[in-house]
């Protein structure tokens, strides 16, 4: 049955509102414009957003300029007086009284230190006893040698007088014989009696030659023991008039024996003193740097931020301990105001030097030495990685041999993280 009720299908199949779907369009067709200007604009700002770039205000940046570069080894320095007299003790002995203090300002003569001097006196007295002995010696000798030369002497006039008797003689009964009025056995034996009287005379000769010369060598060797101990006498006055501890020169008391009754034994330190009116700076350096040392080399020494003292290589140390060579430079100014005894310095060795040549500041946008590097150059809003070529450097400057003018701006802070971009905002 049809009629008096509604077809559900009919009520399906109703057209739509024209309107409604015209509105439906235009929001589709807002929303595809909406998401392609999204993406043109994302393509084009994106980037930028997410591109590194440099904050001004956290980097540093220096001019290439033209200027004088020294090429310079870094190395550590200790400040010390130039003069400093180091008194050692003498002998063995123990600290009886300690009369200075360190810091204290000493005249030259002034006593410092007193010393046990009771064994060093008896060494002395013990020796020069010794030297009397041989002194005594030597006078015997040449008294006894006197007395057997005296007695060797007379026997032998003696001997000469009778020797003399005998030859005439046996002349004499010579010439009678002649005559026949002496028998051959008489002549015998006259003459030989002045045979035996000329042997003995020449044995006397003999032993007043050994006696000279047995007696020279005694005093000979005895002189030599006596020359010993004078040296030895000498020097054990000498250990105990320097075991009076004074000071050599006005200056400053730095270092003291231990504390009082401590033993003491020979060469052992016993106080420093310092002429703090003048200093030098002992440098350690290593010594992979040793075919580039050589005295004479000029030498800045940092004191603070602000000041250096120039110098130069005085002495080169001939041993090298763990590596370390040790340097002496002598000061221009070695009464610098600002200079303390054992103060840490910066030591900078000045190996080359050119006077007119590019340069930048230095700073860690260079690794290493010499050769090629990579550097930004700033151009505007824009630093711009570039390729040059670094000379000799200093504590100061690098020297730069290729890729920079004159006038350019050098990022000299560390762009490590930037080296793989060939330029880098900076904003």
């Amino acid at each position: 049955m049809t009629s008096g009720g509604m077809n559900p299908m009919n009520a399906m199949d109703r057209p739509i509102d024209p309107t409604f779907l015209r509105r439906q369009r235009g929001k589709r067709i807002a929303y595809s414009v909406v998401g392609v200007a999204a993406l043109l604009w994302l393509s084009v700002w994106l980037p930028s957003w997410i591109r590194p770039a440099l904050d001004p205000d956290r980097i540093r940046t220096a001019q290439v300029q033209w200027g004088a570069v020294e090429e310079t080894i870094t190395a550590s320095g200790t400040v010390v007086p130039q003069f400093e007299q180091i008194i050692f003790s003498p002998i063995n002995t123990r600290l009886v009284r300690i009369l200075q203090k360190p810091g204290a300002m000493l005249q030259q003569g002034q006593p410092i230190v007193e010393l046990d001097l009771n064994a060093a006196r008896l060494d002395v007295e013990k020796r020069a006893e010794e030297l009397a002995l041989k002194q005594n010696r030597r006078t015997q000798l040449e008294l006894d040698e006197r007395k057997r030369l005296s007695d060797l002497d007379t026997r032998w006039k003696l001997k000469n007088l009778e020797f003399q008797r005998f030859k005439t003689r046996t002349e004499q009964l010579r010439e009678l014989q002649g005559f026949g009025a002496v028998s051959e056995e008489e002549l015998s034996q006259a003459h030989l009696q002045e045979q035996r009287a000329e042997i003995e005379l020449q044995q006397l000769e003999e032993d007043r030659r050994n006696l000279v010369e047995s007696t020279q060598a005694q005093l000979e060797a005895l002189q030599l023991e006596m020359n010993i101990l004078e040296r030895e006498v000498e020097e054990a006055r000498r250990r105990l008039e320097r075991a009076h501890i004074r000071a050599d020169r006005d200056g400053v008391l730095t270092a003291i024996a231990p504390e009082v009754g401590a033993s003491i034994s020979q060469g052992q330190e016993i106080a420093r003193i310092a002429d703090l009116s003048s200093f030098r700076v002992d440098v350690t350096v290593s010594d992979i740097h040793a075919r580039r040392l050589q005295t004479g080399l000029w030498v800045r020494s940092r004191i603070n931020e602000e000041e250096y003292v120039k110098g130069h290589i005085a002495r080169i140390l001939p041993t090298v301990e763990g590596g370390i060579i040790q340097l002496e430079v002598e000061l221009e100014d070695s009464a610098h105001a600002l200079l303390r005894p054992n103060q840490r310095v910066d030591a900078y060795i000045v190996t080359a030097r050119k006077d007119r040549a590019l340069r930048v500041k230095r700073g860690p946008f260079i690794s290493g030495r010499e050769g090629l590097h990579e550097v930004f150059v700033v151009r505007g809003q824009t630093a711009v990685k570039t390729e040059v070529r670094i000379g000799i450097a200093n504590f100061e400057y690098y020297e730069v041999e290729e890729g920079l003018i004159e006038g350019d701006e050098v990022i000299i802070s560390d762009v490590q993280d930037y080296l793989h971009l060939d330029e880098v905002q900076i904003k």
